[in-house]
């Protein structure tokens, strides 16, 4: 289970640190995904991020695949389990723009207010999730801890439940959610009305034997 971390304090390198990381980083990739320094000092890079999404998020696309709700031209749907995205970013890049950069690829209509990006490391095997404020710069933490996911990998998640922005979801969203927890809710009795149909069946076979005339 995650051990929720507090923010390590930012530090900032020169260019010279920059240029040797860079160089290092590159060096050290193995899936050909390198970083670019730029002659204004500013470099590019890419960055992987796992989507860890509980609640359905409401797409304006028809392409979407899974278990749907629809509302006009808008869809609900969960995202598959252990969907990863990667995105080409610069050091210039906070956080808030690749929340924002990430919800516009899956065409996402939700507020970008309802999603928190998360820092996940692991440390003497424990595993430590911190939640990134929104001015801090990916690029940079994936430069200084490098290119292995096991140091350091991303993670978007809604934000814990009792920090849901509720204002921030439209009526036809919320709407689109009830009719997903409904049909969840009838697919699960359903589930346990055969469980308990098929034991009553064999309770009765039981008895069936017990009673039977020798």
């Amino acid at each position: 289970q995650d051990v929720q971390k507090e923010s390590e304090p930012h530090v900032y390198l020169s260019k010279e640190e920059v240029k040797e990381k860079i160089q290092n980083y590159n060096s050290s990739v193995t899936d050909k995904l390198k970083m670019t320094l730029n002659t204004n000092g500013i470099y590019t890079g890419f960055i992987k991020v796992q989507m860890e999404l509980c609640r359905p998020i409401t797409v304006q696309s028809s392409q979407s695949q899974g278990r749907c709700a629809h509302s006009n031209n808008e869809t609900a749907f969960y995202l598959p389990d252990g969907c990863v995205n990667t995105l080409h970013i610069s050091s210039t890049n906070t956080v808030r723009e690749v929340i924002e950069a990430l919800l516009k690829k899956f065409f996402v209509a939700d507020n970008p207010a309802k999603f928190a990006l998360y820092k996940r490391c692991h440390k003497e095997d424990q595993v430590y999730t911190c939640k990134l404020s929104d001015r801090e710069h990916p690029l940079y933490l994936r430069l200084v801890a490098g290119p292995r996911t096991e140091m350091l990998s991303f993670v978007l998640r809604e934000h814990e439940t009792g920090e849901v922005m509720w204002e921030a979801f439209t009526v036809p969203e919320l709407q689109n959610f009830l009719r997903i927890l409904d049909k969840e809710e009838n697919e699960q009795l359903q589930i346990l009305k055969k469980r308990y149909a098929a034991y009553r069946e064999k309770l009765e076979e039981a008895l069936g034997g017990v009673w039977k005339p020798g």
